[in-house]
């Protein structure tokens, strides 16, 4: 479902993630129920969620923003094309964004850097987080593509 089309025939419905994302991957878009995650600079609660299986979710990751440490590489995009996870939306920084971008997957972030992230557990999965001004909850609907990130309460038909 292109986002540009569901705005124009859902927009009552939906809420913009409003981030300056950069995608990488593949897959032109994707569209699947959020689970949530948040940390700063630690992946340790991203890398778990990625090695459950995904069955066709959306992971949602609140990173704070941060650019300086990546928090996602091609071995997590590996574990998220295997567990059928359909995408990530990251409020942080990957790094391995060549790789990346050549898999079947779609990745959103905010940005790359060379410096991978601390394994101190710290996080928590599974609650409500507010990025780009979307407040999104685990099951909440999540359709991106390359115009952007859009949530939904409800599941949409096009």
């Amino acid at each position: 479902m292109k986002t540009a089309d569901l705005i124009d025939q859902y927009a009552a419905d939906l809420k913009l993630v409003h981030l300056p994302f950069r995608t990488f991957g593949m897959k032109p878009g994707f569209s699947g129920q959020a689970q949530t995650v948040k940390c700063l600079e630690d992946n340790t609660f991203i890398r778990a969620q990625l090695e459950t299986p995904g069955a066709g979710r959306v992971l949602v990751v609140d990173a704070g923003g941060s650019t300086r440490i990546a928090v996602m590489g091609d071995m997590l995009a590996e574990l998220a094309i295997k567990n059928d996870w359909t995408g990530v939306v990251l409020a942080g920084a990957i790094r391995d964004s060549v790789e990346i971008a050549q898999m079947n997957t779609l990745v959103f972030a905010l940005g790359t850097s060379p410096v991978k992230s601390a394994k101190d557990g710290l996080g928590n999965v599974g609650g409500t987080i507010t990025i780009g001004g979307a407040d999104i909850s685990p099951g909440i609907w999540i359709y991106a593509d390359a115009d952007g990130v859009l949530v939904s309460h409800r599941e949409l038909k096009q």
